[in-house]
């Protein structure tokens, strides 16, 4: 199909739900069986690099490159497979880029990970949040830890909506992390949670201040 012909929207629909379900799968449905094919087999090498991370690193390791990649190219292919020209990697990326699904995304992963700051709170009420190599405890301790998903809730949510304010909290957060963190380190020494942590959000940061063109002051509709 022409990549300027929009395809009807049912089947813009079917394609999205089959390639979401199984990678591939929706542009397998609109014929274009190769590029399905080395989908297929792009995810199956994604998925084992996961699975041997997970047995050799842990599952914290593997958590963290299934969020980082396994979901970004699941994501990216399902919306790829309804677009007119599924085999233009190209125009899928520059559709993403374009109407900011990149950074809702991210916005989504934060809400994701307020929700499992909420259920970590919850489970283990003697958790400690190390701020500034302290470990508050009482009235500041729960303070300390409520902030972690509030935020984490605001800003996905500022993210989805592709709000400036969103930028604007993520930049505050991010300048408390990272000065946070670095405080933590001199104090700790090295710690594969501490460096990871420190270490993803200086790529996220880098990341959203050169997407941040995509923020808008008033309210936009998502697209697909």
């Amino acid at each position: 199909m022409p990549a300027d012909v929009p395809i009807p929207g049912g089947l813009r629909r079917q394609a999205i739900a089959c390639s979401a379900l199984l990678p591939g799968l929706g542009q397998a449905i609109r014929g274009y069986r190769a590029h399905a094919a080395g989908i297929a087999i792009i995810t199956a090498g994604l998925l084992g690099c996961a699975t041997l991370l997970a047995r050799t690193s842990g599952g914290e390791a593997a958590a963290f490159f299934l969020m980082l990649l396994v979901l970004p190219w699941w994501v990216i292919q399902s919306y790829g497979a309804s677009l007119p020209d599924p085999l233009g990697w190209r125009l899928t990326v520059q559709a993403v880029r374009t109407h900011g699904h990149d950074i809702r995304y991210l916005g989504a992963l934060f809400l994701l990970t307020a929700v499992t700051d909420f259920y970590i709170i919850l489970a283990r009420p003697d958790y400690a949040l190390t701020v500034f190599c302290l470990k508050p405890g009482g009235l500041w301790g729960m303070l300390a830890k409520a902030q972690s998903p509030t935020l984490h809730l605001l800003i996905g949510y500022g993210f989805l909506r592709l709000r400036r304010w969103g930028l604007m909290l993520y930049l505050a957060y991010a300048a408390f992390g990272m000065t946070n963190a670095s405080a933590n380190y001199a104090c700790f020494g090295y710690g594969r949670i501490r460096t990871v942590f420190l270490l993803s959000l200086i790529a996220f940061t880098l990341y959203i201040v050169w997407r941040r063109r995509c923020f808008v002051s008033a309210p936009m509709k998502p697209a697909l």
